[in-house]
């Protein structure tokens, strides 16, 4: 049991990894052949990069990798090393990829509105691949994660959406060009709608919600606890048409980890039914912590008290 545990976990680990590489290898052609060469600065800390790249002709990758560090450690403190090791070693990957196809990639520097399209396409492909391996680009998903701590009344996304504003908007300035600004929203616009098809949408709240039925529910909630180290509830049903009693998996999820949870059913029971929905807000373990500290609890406990 516990050999195939370990097997498991070594071919997750292989599958990860390979993600990375390729994923990263198809980013690292979006910014070399399409985005930099064209002046656009898609978000991100890619974005930011390549505008420093533009001024002070440093490596964008190496230049991004130095600019997640204090990132890095800030979201170690603040959410826990378990959620950002995997961050970490994409953001590596991807950082030499992109630095070293920057060296022997061509190009492209004909018409720009191709540049943004073919830039997002390849930048939401290359992203996507990364997040399918439980990985993410650090930089605007972490600032945002962390910011939603201290700001809980706004959403990941639009603390996401405020981020990549304020970097277009000084792309603006810094290409002095209205145009490369523009072409950045193109580009964003083209990746984000093709991550949304690849991976059931990304959603501007924290997470995924999955409802799972299936025979092999057992199975299928070890798996999930030991190879994901997510916690799964078992909520007692009974199907009106057959009348049989059975079980369904409740599990709360990050966004980048629902095709990971999809393979881990599919492998056990390829016809298990499974509803996946938005989570606006999940609060808890491996998520947002719940301060007891904070001040709005307090506030409500204090008027409950006076009442």
């Amino acid at each position: 049991m516990f050999s195939n545990i370990g097997q498991k976990k070594s071919i997750g680990f292989i599958k990860d990894i390979s993600l990375f590489v390729i994923g990263s290898i198809i980013f690292a052609l979006s910014v070399n052949v399409f985005t930099a060469p064209n002046n656009i600065a898609p978000g991100g800390m890619t974005g930011i990069s390549t505008m420093i790249n533009y001024v002070l002709g440093l490596p964008i990758g190496m230049t991004g990798l130095v600019l997640n560090l204090p990132i890095f450690i800030w979201a170690i403190v603040s959410i826990g090393y378990k959620l950002v090791g995997k961050t970490i070693f994409a953001t590596v990957i991807m950082s030499i990829a992109i630095d070293l196809f920057g060296k022997i990639l061509p190009a492209y520097t004909g018409e720009k509105m191709l540049a943004a399209i073919f830039g997002g396409i390849l930048e939401g492909i290359g992203l996507s691949l990364v997040f399918m391996g439980g990985g993410t680009t650090g930089g605007t998903d972490l600032v945002a994660m962390i910011l939603r701590k201290k700001f809980r009344h706004l959403s990941m996304g639009k603390i996401m959406m405020g981020i990549d504003l304020a970097i277009i908007v000084t792309s603006a300035l810094i290409y002095s060009s209205i145009e490369s600004a523009l072409y950045a929203v193109i580009a964003i616009f083209v990746s984000t709608r093709l991550i949304d098809a690849i991976l059931y949408g990304v959603d501007t709240g924290t997470g995924k919600l999955l409802f799972i039925i299936s025979e092999k529910s057992d199975e299928i909630a070890q798996d999930i606890l030991n190879d994901m180290e997510r916690g799964v509830t078992v909520l007692k049903s009974r199907g009106a048409y057959s009348g049989k009693d059975g079980n369904v998996l409740l599990c709360a999820v990050s966004r980048y980890e629902v095709v990971k949870i999809k393979d881990i059913i599919r492998f056990h029971d390829k016809e298990a039914f499974i509803i996946i929905g938005d989570a606006g807000e999940i609060s808890g373990e491996g998520f947002q912590r719940i301060k007891s500290d904070d001040k709005t609890l307090k506030e409500l406990l204090k008027n409950v008290k006076n009442k």
